[in-house]
């Protein structure tokens, strides 16, 4: 593996959209000429000095960027041990870090001579930052979301209607966030001609997991440069931490330190209300290849190879699958993996509200909890990362009436 950021990302993924034995494009036959179509110009634009700077402007002046990594003195202090630092994505506009490829895609559409935008949304972040784009760029848009969700995140349904789109209710299986991708996948392969699927995470075909891994490396690139910064240009912190699933933010915050032998990566993912298949969404810990949503990757699965349901607090977070990259990286050993219960969560979640005066979303809680016990184990001279990958207002509502004010 090329050891610093800019050889892995021209060597990964290859020509064929495979990283190491996972990826590909496993997709209907009639929209391959589509999705061919946009591996070819996205190859073009990648590299044009003109997109990226239009793309830098709307992030500097309309997304709010850069965003800050910010030190949590209390719980460090409280916790007596490693030094925890977080990446402040909440601090973006519409509150997440998926506003990054938001917006990219947006643009992206725009210069393809696109009219419209089709994604898939879990706890409904993705699609409120959608929503958000597609309104700025004069753009048509679809989100796709299990009727579960619409459900909990009644909030941010509002918002995407307000924004102007179209909320189209997933009601088959657990009508969650994997049903809301099949919902999604199927109306591009009817609209592909005129619409662009803005894919919510590193997942899908190729050329889908590229295309977020690349927009999403603002996170990466700017905590890398802000932690030198805080250290004087000594140091990198000993640890980096994000919460997974698809990995658009773990990829995010973890491409700039892939190199970085003295950087630990720590993938956290659900462990749900236990470790029984269908009562969590641990892929990398209980999952085996396969194939899910155009790509070959890991996936949760029944003994009989169909896909198991999944669970866990966070509604961003229930997947029954993960990227292809983020399953490369796993398979390498670059990446550690720890699973964390929902209780945990809910506990770090309750945490940070009190003691930080920050409230983060149920799936950054996840990061966050496996932070609390890292630091708790580790001598004070080192430092852990967090990407804080969005604010909890969503899910305000949803831990109030399920589990109080944490008292």
């Amino acid at each position: 593996m090329p050891n610093d950021a800019q050889s892995y990302s021209q060597t990964y993924p290859d020509a064929e959209g495979y990283f190491g034995q996972f990826g590909g494009s496993h997709y209907p036959h009639e929209v391959q000429p589509a999705l061919d179509e946009l591996a070819k110009a996205y190859q073009e634009l990648r590299d044009s000095p003109d997109f990226q700077h239009e793309l830098t402007r709307v992030r500097t002046t309309f997304q709010g960027r850069a965003t800050p990594v910010h030190h949590l003195k209390t719980i460090s202090s409280q916790l007596g041990g490693a030094q925890i630092f977080v990446k402040r994505e909440d601090l973006n506009h519409t509150g997440a870090h998926k506003i990054n490829h938001c917006v990219g895609f947006a643009l992206l559409a725009k210069k393809l001579g696109k009219t419209k935008l089709i994604a898939e949304t879990g706890a409904g972040q993705h699609g409120v930052a959608l929503a958000t784009a597609a309104a700025y760029f004069g753009l048509d848009c679809e989100v796709h979301m299990g009727e579960v969700d619409i459900a909990k995140q009644s909030s941010n349904v509002g918002r995407m209607r307000l924004l102007g789109a179209r909320v189209v209710p997933a009601s088959t299986g657990q009508s969650a966030l994997k049903e809301a991708s099949d919902s999604a996948f199927a109306a591009y392969v009817q609209q592909h001609a005129h619409a662009l699927y803005a894919i919510g995470s590193a997942i899908g075909p190729h050329p889908f997991p590229l295309i977020v891994r690349d927009f999403q490396a603002v996170v990466g690139q700017e905590a890398r440069a802000q932690f030198l910064d805080l250290t004087g240009g000594s140091s990198l912190p000993e640890h980096v931490v994000a919460c997974v699933a698809g990995g658009s933010n773990a990829l995010g915050m973890f491409s700039s330190f892939l190199g970085d032998e003295g950087v630990t990566l720590h993938a956290v993912e659900p462990r749900g209300r236990s470790e029984e298949l269908g009562q969590h969404a641990a892929t990398l810990s209980y999952g085996r290849p396969g194939t899910l949503h155009g790509a070959r990757s890991i996936v949760l699965q029944e003994g009989d190879g169909t896909t198991a349901n999944v669970s866990s607090v966070a509604s961003g977070l229930v997947y029954p699958g993960i990227g292809p990259e983020i399953a490369m990286l796993h398979e390498s050993g670059r990446i550690s993996v720890a699973a964390i219960p929902d209780e945990e969560v809910i506990s770090a979640f309750f945490r940070m509200a009190k003691d930080e005066g920050i409230i983060p979303a149920l799936e950054s809680a996840h990061a966050l909890a496996f932070a609390f016990h890292l630091a708790a184990k580790r001598p004070s001279s080192e430092r852990i990362l967090v990407n804080l990958s969005g604010r909890g207002d969503k899910d305000v509502d949803y831990v109030l009436e399920n589990y109080g004010t944490g008292q």
